[in-house]
């Protein structure tokens, strides 16, 4: 496949994912992950650099994505930006260092990674419960050192499998007493500084000349743009969606395609 040939398929990418990010809220990173680690090899991008481009050009993707899902929820008040502010510092050092961590790995080594959290997306999806936040739409909004702590761990987690950190933020978020739609807001918000940090970490990690054209460091532009676009325009159509289908089919249906896809991924390399 060409470079022209394949560039139209990095918008019909972003289209995906931002639709099933509005349909579950989670999932759309892991999907670019395992589609850009099989479809980058096609773009000249060195097979043993693959999944580490895969992983810096899903994140880079996502600031833009994240930002957009943050902003239209502030504007309906469903950001706790005080837990967005203690929150960043962890997820900026978590993104840096969890970066310069994948950097060090091998291919096959980042694939089994990236494939066992696959599966675990999945077993949450199928057996998670869905909270209800014991504090209800006006629970104080959770700060201070140990909120800042644990998103330092989701930040290092996030970036290195490549996702905006959102089927950890939430659950957390909770657990705290946050309802589910502000959980959901905060972590969207949450994941534009995820994205910034981990995708600037692969850039500035990656070894001299680690991609032959179209990057910086591990970053695969034409990727990283393409997606990022179309996923913005996506996700409102797959936020709609997802009031008119069975959200628990959706669910079942989705958890069986990551499967699916750890088992493509870990045999992939």
């Amino acid at each position: 496949m060409d470079f022209l040939g394949g560039m139209w398929l990095y918008p019909l990418l972003g289209a995906i994912a931002g639709i099933l990010a509005g349909l579950l809220g989670i999932g759309g990173g892991l999907v670019l992950v395992g589609a850009l680690a099989w479809l980058l090899p096609l773009q000249g991008v060195p097979k043993e650099a693959a999944m580490h481009a895969a992983l810096a050009s899903s994140l880079a993707s996502i600031v833009l994505t994240a930002a957009s899902s943050a902003r239209a929820h502030s504007r309906r008040g469903s950001v706790l930006w005080p837990t967005v502010k203690w929150m960043v510092p962890g997820l900026l050092l978590g993104g840096w260092l969890g970066s310069g961590f994948a950097v060090k790995l091998d291919d096959g080594a980042l694939r089994w990674i990236v494939a066992g959290y696959c599966v675990i997306a999945a077993l949450q999806l199928l057996f998670g419960k869905n909270g209800h936040g014991s504090g209800g739409e006006h629970a104080p909004a959770p700060t201070g050192l140990p909120i800042s702590s644990a998103a330092a761990g989701i930040g290092a987690v996030s970036a290195v499998v490549g996702i905006g950190g959102g089927s950890m933020t939430v659950p957390l978020l909770v657990w705290r007493g946050v309802a589910p739609v502000r959980a959901v807001g905060t972590s969207s918000a949450c994941g534009v500084a995820i994205g910034l940090s981990s995708a600037l970490g692969y850039a500035l990690h990656a070894p001299a000349g680690a991609l032959p054209q179209h990057a910086v460091g591990y970053v695969y532009l034409p990727a990283a743009i393409g997606v990022a676009i179309a996923s913005v325009l996506a996700a409102p159509y797959g936020t709609r969606l997802a009031h008119k289908l069975s959200g628990l089919a959706l669910k079942r249906v989705f958890a069986a395609f990551l499967l699916a896809m750890a088992l493509m991924i870990g045999l992939g390399g």
